[in-house]
């Protein structure tokens, strides 16, 4: 059910947007970059997190660590990863094929700066094996995301 909702977003929201659906696994970065053949950094992470009693979601280059200083200065709490069955929940896409696009409920979505490295990134697409690609700038239009510097340098 995850990519059809992805997929409805991207009807409804960018008409011209369509996953790559692939054989190959993209549950993880270096297999994700490996199986689309681009850099590690180009695979635009989404973590689910709780910071304080609410809980977001952080769309970050491949390669991208959360900085706790940066991340608590940002939303004025320290984060923690939400469990696997949380994420399910929140997003309705399994772990491995977690993004912003096609979410069941509202979600408050944060694009880290480390995106703009890259003209293009690849953001999940709600499974295992599916993605999108888009300018960051693109991905955090679609999903009225706010951007911040939570990552380390």
């Amino acid at each position: 059910m995850s990519l059809e909702s992805v997929q409805a977003f991207f009807e409804a929201n960018a008409p011209g947007i369509e996953p790559v659906v692939l054989t190959d696994s993209t549950a993880t970065v270096a297999e994700a970059a490996q199986a689309l053949g681009v850099q590690e950094g180009q695979i635009a992470k989404t973590l689910a997190l709780k910071v304080g009693d609410e809980r977001i979601l952080v769309v970050m280059a491949g390669t991208g660590r959360l900085d706790n200083r940066k991340t608590k200065a940002a939303f004025g709490n320290r984060p923690r990863m939400l469990p696997a069955e949380e994420v399910l929940e929140l997003t309705s896409h399994p772990v491995g094929g977690v993004c912003p696009f096609g979410l069941p409920q509202p979600v408050r979505v944060f694009c880290d700066t480390s995106l703009r490295a890259f003209d293009v990134v690849w953001p999940a697409a709600g499974d295992r094996n599916s993605s999108v690609y888009l300018t960051p700038d693109r991905l955090a239009e679609l999903v009225g995301a706010e951007w911040v510097d939570v990552s380390q340098n």
